[in-house]
């Protein structure tokens, strides 16, 4: 009720005035019948009222509250004060706008990565399955799941609602528009139905989906059936050819439908029960833990399975069981969503710090432009306080005016912010993980409005206490035109652009150290040279095409071939990978023998790349030979037993490159020792900041390989062309149609240069250095403009002064070096 009075009070004002009207005309027409004037009768009828403005004034503060009505009052009179003032409040919004807008920037990518929950039903429940591997210590001892996992864990489990593995890879669709090979994400049962997002058309993927020898589907992600399909919503039963197969469509995700690396087709993972064993850990487990699970108690259930896992399945073959038993696998289940993250939230807390100096650094400043606006206001604060407004009254007003500056600041910079995360999410680093999900939401709103009030209570409590105490507003009825401008008064001006400087000095210092040390990454040599020559493209060669080994491998010489034929072409490479994109996922690690190195039974043998090339890779890539020859087409079309090994390798196991020469290495007891025959240069496969990854390199062509029954051929292979045409639309055109006269018209994919490799792999380090560079650049500038802003006023202050010394003398030299002097002074402290 009180409320509803409070609302409609203005209404009850103009109605209480109206019938106060109507009740003075009847008192008036009393008064005319008595025979009196009718200016007398109306006088009689006012005086018979009483005092109408007081009891109106009682009757409207019954309604409101005092305080409210005090601080709106305030308000508006700030808001015209500022209003007038319009250099003051432009210098202060604006230097407010930037340290607000820089901090919710950051902060709504903090809350977007790390404090959002992910957008899944119950998201909280859904855990990624590891494992420790203590004896594997190439992976940092962690390790992540098998096929023989999946049966296991699916059958004995008792923590888990739904489980599966997951795998992202490429998919070729043909046979609609031009070829293609959209980003694949291979699911077993269960991973969707623990993510729990159903699909916008048709169902999910059933559990005979999942089992090899039924029919092939497919579901579609909402942005491929848009891009490729226009919205059809007659999709679902149409038959897609995906990796030359056919493939009936089920169901199209909706559109807030999120995974990692953003997959635009979703396949099933078939695993056949009969043909799996210990080894092969290169898929991702996920998890639902069912209603009140802990997180201990799903980990002691993953190792009581693991017990279980152990047991139930064959070794690869070559294999000894007691290099399973070794590896000492434990459980590692951990929140999926940190499993998302990484440790990117470490990088962004401290962008996150140095950003909140930034602010402080800004609040400073415009507390200092704060106290000259109240030295400017003397009188008039002194005329309020002789007229009887307390001290408590004339700080209030203060504080609310800096309030007031900090909220409009942060709504400019709340703009800013917007326009920033809109740049981020299109120009972003794809290592940055929910790159996608980055927006402003009610938390970061809450935060602008917080950190709004906080600044302007911050930069605005310095004028209060100085102008606005108990012992000042008496102080203030005594300040006259002539007041005198003593050095104490400086003081809190001299000592805030110290504070300015002094955190605009530590994040400089930062920057500059950050700065050196991307620029000694940058001086690092990676292992290949003059990157932004090398294009970069995947292709492949199904079976359909050739399905003998030595016929893939005659098909991908030709096109090789072909390729340096092309007008530009200086050398062309082919192998499994490129350097560096092992960031992208594409890592081949297995266990590696060495014919004079002994491993004790059942020991784990040093885990180490392997990568598959073709004769001309590293003349390619740039990557220098260290020791011995490269490999030639009679290696592979003899398939001799052949190998390279990088120079780390070589070092770690025989002292010197060239000693390594015509020794053997193997990845599988059960396969034939290979000569090594050249050792080459290092190359930093997982980024400039971290060691380069010891390797061994394999023929693109061998006689015996893993499940390979009638020899192995690279299929899926990555062609390197050096070129100075590099990156142009021409010759991208003509690679495609060279590959696709010998290929069957498969697509090519993953098209980049070496030189956009190179860049991604240095794109977190280099966000971070943007993010402290523009910090420091921003303290930088706000530093300086502290520091004019003293000096000016200083000036300003002391004309008369200037005037008098100027006139006994004073050389405008002598002058100028007092006050920059001064600037100096302040600088230096």
């Amino acid at each position: 009720m009180f409320w509803r009075n409070y609302l409609r009070r203005d209404e009850a004002d103009r109605e209480w005035r109206e019938e106060m009207e109507a009740h003075i005309e009847m008192a008036t027409d009393a008064f005319l019948a008595q025979g009196l004037t009718p200016e007398e009768a109306r006088s009689a009828a006012l005086k018979q009222a009483g005092n109408l403005i007081a009891l109106r004034e009682e009757i409207y503060q019954m309604n409101g509250i005092v305080l409210l009505d005090t601080l709106l009052s305030d308000l508006r009179y700030a808001l015209r004060g500022l209003r007038h003032n319009p250099s003051f409040t432009a210098a202060a919004l604006l230097t407010l706008a930037l340290g607000i807008g820089a901090n919710t920037a950051i902060f709504g990518v903090i809350d977007s990565i790390l404090i959002r929950p992910l957008a899944y039903p119950h998201a909280e429940a859904l855990v990624g399955v590891w494992h420790t591997a203590p004896g594997i210590p190439a992976f940092g001892g962690i390790t992540n799941c098998s096929p023989s996992m999946y049966f296991t864990y699916r059958e004995q489990n008792r923590t888990f609602q739904q489980f599966g593995l997951w795998n992202s890879a490429g998919a070729s669709v043909t046979g609609v528009a031009e070829p293609e090979l959209p980003r694949t994400l291979f699911v077993t049962y269960g991973v969707l139905d623990a993510l729990g997002v159903k699909p916008l058309l048709g169902r999910w993927f059933s559990q005979q989906d999942d089992m090899p020898g039924s029919a092939e589907t497919i579901l579609l992600t909402y942005g491929y059936w848009q891009r490729r399909f226009g919205g059809d919503k007659s999709i679902v039963g149409r038959t897609l050819t995906i990796d030359s197969r056919p493939h009936t469509v089920i169901g199209v995700m909706p559109k807030e439908f999120r995974f990692q690396h953003d997959p635009e087709l979703i396949l099933p993972q078939r695993f056949e029960r009969g043909k799996v064993y210990l080894g092969e850990f290169a898929y991702n487990g996920i998890a639902r833990l069912k209603p009140g699970v802990t997180m201990a108690q799903a980990n002691a259930d993953l190792a009581h399975m693991l017990g279980i896992w152990l047991n139930a399945w064959p070794t690869p073959p070559g294999y000894d069981h007691a290099l399973f038993e070794n590896v000492h696998f434990g459980p590692k289940i951990q929140p999926l969503k940190q499993e998302i993250v990484g440790d990117i939230g470490a990088a962004l807390w401290v962008v996150m710090g140095t950003l909140g100096l930034v602010l402080l650094i800004a609040c400073a400043n415009v507390a200092n432009l704060l106290l000259v606006r109240a030295e400017g206001r003397q009188q008039e604060l002194a005329i309020r306080a002789a007229l009887g407004a307390g001290w408590s009254r004339i700080a209030r007003e203060m504080l609310l005016e800096s309030m007031t500056l900090g909220v409009l600041g942060g709504a400019l910079g709340l703009g800013l912010a917007y326009a920033a995360l809109r740049i981020l999410v299109a120009k972003g680093p794809d290592t940055l993980p929910r790159l996608g999900e980055i927006r402003i939401d009610p938390f970061v709103l809450a935060f602008v409005l917080g950190v709004s009030l906080f600044s302007g209570a911050l930069f605005g409590v310095i004028p209060v206490w100085k102008y606005a105490g108990p012992r000042v507003a008496i102080a203030l009825r005594g300040v006259g035109r002539t007041f005198s401008q003593g050095r104490e008064r400086h003081q809190a001006r001299n000592a805030l652009v110290v504070v300015q400087v002094a955190l605009a000095l530590v994040l400089l210092i930062s920057s500059g150290l950050m700065i050196r040390t991307f620029q000694q990454l940058r001086s690092v040599q990676p292992g290949f040279t003059h990157p932004e020559e090398v294009q970069i493209l995947h292709a492949m060669i199904p079976e359909s095409i050739a399905k003998e080994p030595e016929r893939v491998m005659r098909i991908e010489n030709e096109i090789m071939d072909k390729l340096a034929a092309l007008p530009g072409v200086t050398s062309v490479g082919f192998a499994s990978q490129a350097p560096l994109e092992s960031l992208l996922g594409f890592r081949n690690v297995n266990p590696l023998y060495a014919e004079d190195k002994r491993f004790a039974e059942g020991q784990v043998p040093p885990l180490r790349g392997i990568r598959e090339t073709a004769p001309g890779f590293f003349r390619t890539m740039g990557t220098r030979l260290v020791a011995g020859r490269d490999f030639t087409w009679t290696d592979l079309y003899d398939k001799r037993h052949v190998a390279m090994v990088s120079e780390n390798l070589a070092r770690e196991w025989w002292g010197d490159p060239r000693t390594a020469l015509g020794k053997r290495i193997r990845e599988n007891p059960a396969f034939p020792w290979r000569e090594i025959v050249g050792v080459v240069q290092d190359v930093y496969d997982d980024g400039m900041q971290v060691k380069p990854p010891e390797f061994a390199y394999w023929p693109a062509l061998m006689d015996q390989y893993w499940d390979s029954e009638h020899g192995f051929a690279l299929r899926f292979g990555m062609f390197a062309i050096r070129s100075n045409r590099t990156a142009t639309e021409s010759l991208l055109a003509e690679e495609r149609q060279v590959i696709w006269s010998l290929n069957g018209r498969q697509p090519v994919f993953l098209v980049t240069t070496l030189k956009q490799l190179y860049d991604q792999s240095m794109a977190r380090t280099s966000f971070t250095l943007a993010m402290l560079a523009i910090a420091g650049g921003m303290a930088f500038v706000l530093g300086i403009v502290g520091i004019y802003g003293v000096i000016a006023y200083a000036v300003s202050q002391r004309t008369r002064e200037i005037g008098i010394r100027t006139a006994l003398g004073a050389q405008p030299t002598v002058l100028s070096r007092m006050f920059v002097r001064q600037g100096l002074l302040l600088a230096g402290v």
